[in-house]
């Protein structure tokens, strides 16, 4: 399993009328935390697209536990349970700054060649280094 984690505070413009984090945001928060999850394994989206890898999402699940409110400094831990093949899944779970879990999530993103727009397994380079992840 690889786990990361990242902190992220809750802006005024990421929030409801009532001062809660807006629903549809927390989406924005799994994909910061798995971006950053790659950046932590010496991967960046960006060399992904620059090799022509594209990583749409296919699923996601969200559930609402607690709410966060604005200017609350929150953690976001990622996780990676299963090793990939043409599909990568990735968990959340996010806890306010008194560490109560406010949020589990999951998506499921696929890859796919961009100019031909067709999926593609999980490019070599990448499967090196979440093998060796997990090993660790």
């Amino acid at each position: 399993m690889i786990v990361g984690k990242i902190e992220l505070r809750v802006r005024y413009s990421d929030t409801d009328k009532m001062g809660y984090l807006y629903y549809g945001r927390y989406a924005n928060f799994y994909e910061v935390a798995r971006v950053e999850l790659f950046r932590s394994l010496g991967f960046s989206y960006r060399t992904l697209e620059n090799e022509g890898v594209g990583m749409p999402v296919i699923n996601m699940n969200s559930k609402f536990i607690h709410p966060l409110k604005y200017d609350e400094l929150v953690s976001v831990k990622t996780y990676i349970k299963e090793k990939p093949s043409s599909v990568i899944t990735f968990e959340y779970e996010i806890f306010n700054e008194n560490k109560v879990l406010a949020n589990i999530g999951k998506t499921e993103l696929t890859f796919i060649n961009l100019k031909k727009n067709k999926v593609v397994r999980l490019p070599k380079k990448l499967e090196e280094i979440i093998i060796k992840s997990f090993e660790k």
